[in-house]
């Protein structure tokens, strides 16, 4: 299997035979289900090839999961951590399996109550952001002060090491964000990637586990919000073979409203999010052209990847339109 080397996870285990496969939908580390008959877990190591500085950091992936886990936050709780990269070709942690759906076709959300399940995904995301880093053994995981200007520095950087094409708007793009930055509020626990597909449903439309937390640190919780509204208006939806955003579909609450609920649950002013929306486009632009930088050197691991790089000049203009209010 292309990633993941079973017979010399199976020794490093001293398990029964194993057996694995990929999860679809991964963008960035790869991600397996690893079974030996009677347990199940799942395995995470980083991406093949090109790996950016301070990204991929299976250690950090596992430490944020531990804590979480322990304070009773939703999250798959992790069993191991391997740092040495010659069992199976990179470090890589291992997670108990967690049963839930992950949506990722149109035509499922259009059965459930999807502006119910839409606002119990806000309500999870300010719950994360309720909890106190430093009473849950991760005061020290990141810098909360000066947290977005720090970020805008760390995209571009991430830009200019995935570039491998001109990208009309894009350096305007973070001049517009780097001249206004916000200072932010009081820290907290940031997923950095929080969407509907980052997330096991359970029956009952319960959240059982938030997955893929490979840029969580310290930071402004207003990036997370921003993030998923961003999100969803982008075509991370299957309807009838053709790419679809969640907010076009019956139901789906407005951007506006999802942005009250979480000020209502967090106790949060989220009065003027154009920057941070504006970044958050930005930010998924980046990764989308990181993304496309390994497809085009062969790379990548499964399928969907073609189409990816067709998605970054959509969000340029997205983060423009959001830095003039719109």
């Amino acid at each position: 299997m292309k990633g993941l080397d079973l017979e010399r996870l199976q020794d490093y285990l001293d398990s029964p035979p194993l057996t694995g496969t990929m999860f679809a939908g991964g963008r960035s580390n790869l991600t397996y289900a690893v079974t030996d008959g009677t347990n199940r877990w799942v395995l995470r190591r980083p991406p093949l090839g090109h790996v950016l500085p301070t990204a991929h950091d299976m250690a950090r992936e596992h430490r944020v999961l531990d804590a979480l886990a322990k304070a009773g936050f939703p999250v798959p709780a992790p069993v191991l951590l391997c740092t040495d990269a010659e069992v199976i070709g990179a470090p890589f942690y291992l997670m108990e399996h967690v049963d839930g759906k992950i949506y990722r076709d149109a035509a499922d959300l259009e059965k459930v109550d999807l502006r119910g399940l839409t606002l119990r995904l806000v309500d999870t995301l300010a719950d994360l952001h309720a909890l106190v880093p430093g009473e849950i053994g991760l005061g020290d995981f990141g810098r909360p002060e000066g947290f977005n200007a720090r970020q805008v520095r760390r995209w571009k950087q991430q830009l200019d090491a995935s570039r491998s094409r001109e990208l009309s708007g894009i350096e305007e793009l973070h001049a517009r964000l780097a001249a206004d930055i916000p200072a932010g509020g009081p820290g907290a626990v940031v997923h950095g990637d929080f969407r509907l597909d980052n997330v096991l449903i359970g029956d009952g439309l319960t959240v059982n586990a938030v997955l893929d937390w490979e840029m969580s640190t310290l930071g402004d919780p207003l990036s997370d919000l921003a993030l998923m509204l961003v999100y969803a208006g982008r075509p991370l939806l299957i309807r009838d073979g053709r790419p679809v955003a969640p907010i076009d579909l019956p139901g789906h609450p407005a951007l506006d409203e999802m942005a009250a609920r979480y000020a209502e649950r967090s106790g949060r002013d989220v009065g003027d999010l154009h920057w941070y929306v504006g970044f958050a486009a930005f930010k998924l632009a980046v990764i989308l052209e990181g993304v496309h930088y390994r497809f085009t050197k062969g790379q990548t691991v499964g399928a969907g990847f073609d189409t990816v790089g067709a998605m970054v000049p959509e969000l340029i203009e997205q983060g423009h339109r959001a830095l003039e209010g719109h």
